[in-house]
């Protein structure tokens, strides 16, 4: 039975980053949650929509959430994914895309500057969590918390590193905490903060007030490119979380899921079905 893929990132690495780890075969998945959400997300609107996984005419790939661009191939299916900044000038694999939407407007420059067609719709697909879940459903029991701090992956090992990373008792929630435990804790939040870049759409999504730290691991483009294509010409992180905690969120979100739920693929499960409004 043919199958589409949903294609995301979530390699398997060893399980320590000490020199022994290289010598032992276990290895461990990320299990990164803002990786994670493009297949809950995909999933999610098939079941509202009525249509069957197993449905799809032929077998496909679907990249859907992350900067994940590197990852493409020719003939790949992009729905609001983007490009990391780490590997703008990498060796990208594809000449030819099927792009219905990209996260922001840096994304779609980065792609037409190589040939590639792409419509002028944006947006993480990580913002339609609210509208698919809503915050009540996510967070379930989970109590109240005044603040939780989500930094990336990659900051989060820093931090670490330098002994400078938050506690729990200061509202920090691991990103690699089971994902429906992270998105729970935003969704209880009354404020996110955080160089994870999901931590700031799923919390904007669900009318959460976020602000995004400064991160000294990453570039800025994924950033840019997605408050640029939420509609937003600027945004001022913090440089620390107690600065992001004082200043409290951005302004809050104006941005309609229509047009990104409209350019959803469902026609690689053979499905005209419109998107539910």
């Amino acid at each position: 039975m043919p199958k589409i893929d949903v294609v995301h990132w979530n390699p398997a690495q060893p399980i320590s980053r000490a020199p022994w780890a290289r010598f032992v075969p276990i290895r461990r998945r990320v299990d990164n949650f803002g990786d994670l959400l493009g297949p809950m997300i995909v999933e999610r609107i098939l079941q509202r929509e009525g249509i069957s996984p197993g449905s799809a005419p032929e077998r496909r790939r679907l990249l859907a959430v992350g900067s994940i661009l590197k990852l493409a191939r020719d003939g790949d299916t992009l729905w609001g994914i983007g490009a990391n900044g780490k590997s703008l000038d990498a060796r990208f694999d594809f000449t030819d895309l099927d792009v219905r939407a990209v996260r922001g407007p840096l994304t779609r420059g980065f792609l037409r500057a190589r040939g590639i067609a792409v419509p002028e719709v944006y947006g993480d697909p990580g913002l339609l969590v609210g509208t698919l879940w809503g915050r009540d459903e996510l967070r379930r029991s989970m109590p109240d918390r005044r603040v939780t701090v989500l930094p990336n992956l990659n900051d989060l090992r820093r931090m670490r590193a330098d002994g400078t990373a938050p506690r729990a008792e200061d509202g920090l929630v691991e990103p690699t905490r089971p994902v429906l435990e992270v998105l729970g804790a935003i969704a209880a939040s009354d404020l996110v903060v955080g160089s994870s870049l999901h931590a700031i759409v799923v919390a904007e999504s669900l009318g959460i007030p976020a602000r995004l730290v400064a991160s000294a691991s990453e570039p800025d483009f994924k950033y840019r490119d997605y408050y640029e294509g939420s509609g937003r010409s600027g945004f001022t992180p913090a440089a620390t979380v107690a600065e992001a905690i004082q200043a409290g969120g951005e302004p809050p979100l104006d941005w309609r899921p229509d047009a990104l739920l409209e350019a959803f693929p469902r026609d690689l499960w053979g499905s005209v079905v419109e998107a539910a409004r």
